[in-house]
Formats: structure tokens, C-alpha cells, sequence
């Protein structure tokens, strides 16, 4: 029996529930070397800002139990580059992309979505909210609801109706689900959780930091409880939401995880920095997770793990109700 791996990110349909997590595929080039994109629900791009980037100093990642640091700094070409090159290779191919951008002021991101509105190829805009707000002494965007709206509600007034603007949320916050609602509520036709937790790492041979900049984000399997909390949190304040779980998936066991929690689009990240087929063995394993457990399609395991203890699946709710004479 096979498994309808058919979902949707508001209005948009994406063959199966699996996309890169922004960043760890650059802009797709590298990852078509090894397979075809078009076998990916979506291929997220890194995080477009409006001028080339660097990137932080070096050394910017650095290994830790069960996961990675990075302090990368959104190294990249800028939006000339991205929409003179990258885009159009995309486009070009057919492949669903989802595009992330970065800014450092709401106008920035304006401007960004001002540049992508017209352009061709872009199936989402994933609007990164963990960068630092420079007219509010470097706050990052994502921790104040008010001020992730403000980014967002700017955004989505200034975007096409047709492509979602899809807000993705930090962890490091008081309350995420305040923080969702805020963006929801400005415009955000769906949601994105989680991007990575801030860590820090000392070598204990040099005696300093392991990082250059002190700190950076946190990936891997060691953070994957803390994306199902949030997933699950979100889902149950608002579940007509649609959810990209992200964060710490290495198997299709760890996208079911998500996946039952809320999301009906799962993010990977760090498994493709050593394994570049990770995207399609992670979704062969979760359709056969779910094939295992009798459901016809991945549209019923998305949030089943809220449904009361003991109640039946959706989907065998369904056949009963249609075997009934």
C-alpha cells in the first residue's frame, strides 16, 4: 500500500513533507550533484540579505555531544547576485523553492520582499526572524512578538498574494506561542520552528571559546526535543496554522516525532553536512513509518498526537464512517 505524501503550505502543494533547512544547502547546486531536486517537497535557500556577506571570522563551527555550532554570520552573495544567478537556475528547473531572507532593519526586509515579488521561481518567502534589530540596539527580531509582527506585516503587504510568507520562529524566547500569534496575526500565512538555539562551546586545550564569536546556534539531534516542544505548543494555541517543523531530524522516526506534534512540512539541516542524500532516505523512512501503522495518507499523522488517548486515527475515523451502512 502506498502512502499520499501530499501536503500543503497554505495554499501551496508540495509532492512529499520534506524540505533543507535554510543554510544547509546553499542554493541547491551543491545537493544536485547527488540526486534530483524535484524528489524534495521544497528546496529552502539560504538566508538572502540585500548586500554580499562574508560571513563571521573563522573558526565558526565547532562539534559538540549530539549536535553542531555555528556561527556562519549569513555568508552569501546578496539579492543582486541571488536573483541574477541562483534563482533563475532554480526556476529554470521547476524546482519549489523556498526562499529565506535576512535583514537587519524592517526596511531591509521590505526592500527584499520588494525585489522578490515579481521574480519568478519563488513558491514561498520564509522570513528569518533571528537577526539582530540595528535601530533596536541589536535585538534580535524574533524574540518580541511586536517587533517579529512589525517585520512581517511589512513583508506580507508588499509580497504577491499568491506566495506564503512563512515567519520563522527562535526558541529562545519567554513564550513562543505569544510570539506566533503576533505573526499570524500581521500576515504570516504559515510558520517556521525552530531555528537554532543560542550555545557556546570552550576549548578546554586553548582555553577560549571554540567559536570566534563566542557563541552560535546550537543544531543537531540535541535539539530536537526542543523543536517538538515548540511544534506542539504552536499547534495546540493555533492549529488551523500551517507548521515547518526544523531542528535536529536525522531520521524519518524524528520527522514522525514532529510531524504528530503539528507539522505538515519537515526541515532538514545538519544530517546533509554527512550525508547529502539525507533529505530522500528521511522520507522513505517516514513513509514507511507510516505505511507500518496503516495510514493511508501523511495528512492524518499531522498533529495526532493532540487527538485524546485512545481515540482513533483520523483516517480510520473515516473508513468506519464509510463502512457504515
Amino acid at each position: 500500500m502506498s502512502v499520499d505524501m501530499r501536503t500543503f503550505l497554505a495554499h501551496v502543494e508540495l509532492a512529499n513533507p520534506i524540505t533543507t533547512a535554510a543554510g544547509c544547502a546553499s542554493s541547491g547546486r551543491e545537493l544536485a550533484q547527488f540526486f534530483d531536486l524535484h524528489r524534495l517537497g521544497a528546496l529552502t535557500t539560504r538566508s538572502i540579505t540585500m548586500a554580499p556577506r562574508a560571513g563571521r571570522p573563522t573558526p565558526r563551527m565547532a562539534e559538540t555531544p549530539s549536535g553542531m555550532l555555528n556561527a556562519v554570520g549569513l555568508q552569501g552573495p546578496g539579492i543582486d547576485a541571488f536573483l541574477e544567478r541562483e534563482l533563475p537556475w532554480l526556476a529554470q528547473r521547476g524546482i519549489k523553492t523556498i526562499v529565506s531572507i535576512g535583514g537587519g532593519t524592517v526596511a531591509e526586509y521590505s526592500e527584499l520582499a520588494r525585489r522578490l515579488a515579481d521574480a519568478p521561481g519563488v513558491t514561498a518567502l520564509e522570513v528569518n526572524l533571528s537577526c539582530p534589530n540595528m535601530e533596536d540596539r541589536g535585538r534580535v527580531f524574533a524574540r518580541e512578538g511586536s517587533a517579529a509582527a512589525e517585520v512581517i506585516a511589512s513583508v506580507r503587504s508588499i509580497m504577491r498574494y499568491d506566495v506564503p510568507v512563512v515567519a520563522k520562529l527562535a526558541p529562545d524566547v519567554a513564550d513562543i506561542v505569544s510570539v506566533a500569534r503576533a505573526c499570524v496575526d500581521a500576515g504570516a500565512d504559515a510558520l517556521s520552528m525552530i531555528n537554532n538555539p543560542l550555545g557556546m562551546a570552550i576549548d578546554t586545550e586553548a582555553l577560549r571559546p571554540s567559536l570566534a564569536a563566542v557563541t552560535g546556534g546550537l543544531s543537531g539531534p540535541a535539539i530536537l526535543p526542543l523543536a517538538v516542544r515548540c511544534v506542539w505548543q504552536v499547534h495546540a494555541a493555533l492549529p488551523g496554522v500551517p507548521l515547518i517543523g526544523i531542528g535536529g531530524v536525522m531520521s524519518g522516526r524524528d520527522a514522525f516525532q514532529l510531524v504528530l506534534a503539528g507539522a505538515c512540512v519537515v526541515g532538514v539541516g545538519t544530517a546533509l553536512f554527512h550525508d547529502p542524500y539525507a533529505c530522500l532516505r528521511i522520507e522513505r523512512e517516514l513513509e514507511d513509518l507510516l505505511r507500518a501503522r496503516g495510514f493511508q495518507r501523511l495528512a492524518d499523522a499531522v498533529g495526532l498526537a493532540h487527538r485524546p488517548p485512545g481515540s482513533a486515527p483520523r483516517h480510520l475515523l473515516v473508513d468506519t464512517e464509510e463502512s457504515t451502512p
